[in-house]
């Protein structure tokens, strides 16, 4: 039973490297002469992994994958930029400070960044997430690859999360979801993080999970994939929030309140719309919201900052 296991574990991952069943069976041999885990390890860094966006987490989240073997490319919307991040070896404009290993592919052609990728990362800004992918349905869905989203935030008009939105979209794609306390540069540095995925297809989850999964870069699974996208979108606020109460010169006894209240309050709404408690506790809501709220690298914190300090919100 257990070398039938092997196999069928084995035939599935080499179909999602673009292997024949034939060809797995004929290499059904490496089941019985190395451990699980060393085949396993094998057969993913053979994954292909194009992430979307090449903000500061794409291009974090693309140097993380990097470092584990992957074949990973980078693709961001704007020639101009990507030129420059190959020109300088660094993305100087979102990710400054950290090289890039020339292995990865950076293109600003779509359709060659998902061309044979297995796990599409989606780490578009929210704000432009729609668009993009909506511009992109026919190479995005041909690719049959499985769909991370990444991007922290609700559809101002729809006000739908970024799940919902790449599930309008892309039909019955495999999608997935990788929130948590997660300061671009803090992972870049190698400063260990958790963060936690979530999937309505929990064997997905798992799969996204391992992926991702580094020394220094945990990563938990949970199946309350809203609770988890209203954590990682809702904690915006409060930061903001928090940013406005250092702007103004208060103290931590303020900042307390702000953070205490403002959890309760993403906490109702979250199970209001269907979500569980308990994930607001965890690292998508709590663990993200103290991660933005007290952060100097946080962008949201530092907006609220400004504001404080009377700067007006849209020359910010």
């Amino acid at each position: 039973m257990a070398d039938i296991t092997d196999k069928c574990e084995l035939i599935l991952k080499m179909r999602r490297i673009g292997a024949s069943e034939g060809s797995a069976c004929k290499n059904h041999v490496l089941t019985t002469l190395l451990p699980y885990d060393k085949l396993k390890s094998i057969l993913e860094v053979r994954l292909k992994i194009s992430i979307l966006g090449d903000g500061g987490w794409g291009t974090a989240l693309a140097i993380l994958l990097k470092n584990k073997g992957f074949d990973v490319s980078l693709w961001g919307v704007f020639k101009e930029d990507i030129e420059a991040i190959k020109q300088d070896g660094e993305n100087k404009k979102f990710l400054p400070g950290f090289k890039i290993p020339k292995t990865i592919q950076l293109t600003s052609e779509i359709y060659h960044a998902c061309e044979d990728a297995n796990i599409i990362v989606l780490a578009v800004p929210s704000r432009f997430f729609r668009d993009v992918i909506t511009k992109n349905k026919k190479i995005l869905k041909e690719s049959q690859a499985g769909f991370v989203s990444v991007a922290k935030g609700i559809e101002e008009k729809s006000l739908k999360r970024m799940s919902e939105v790449a599930g309008e979209i892309l039909g019955g794609s495999e999608i997935a979801v990788l929130s948590g306390p997660s300061i671009a540069p803090e992972v870049s540095r190698g400063i260990p993080t958790a963060v936690v995925v979530a999937s309505e297809d929990e064997i997905f989850a798992k799969k996204v999970s391992d992926i991702f999964r580094a020394e220094r870069f945990r990563v938990y699974t949970n199946k309350d994939l809203i609770g988890v996208e209203l954590g990682g979108a809702l904690k915006n606020i409060i930061a903001i929030a928090s940013g406005i109460s250092d702007g103004l010169g208060f103290g931590v006894n303020t900042k307390a309140a702000i953070l205490t209240r403002g959890l309760a309050e993403m906490t109702r709404l979250g199970t209001a719309m269907g979500a569980s408690r308990e994930t607001f506790q965890g690292l998508s809501g709590l663990g993200d919201m103290i991660t933005t709220c007290v952060s100097l690298e946080g962008r949201n914190h530092r907006f609220g900052v400004e504001i404080g300090k009377g700067s007006r919100p849209e020359s910010l």
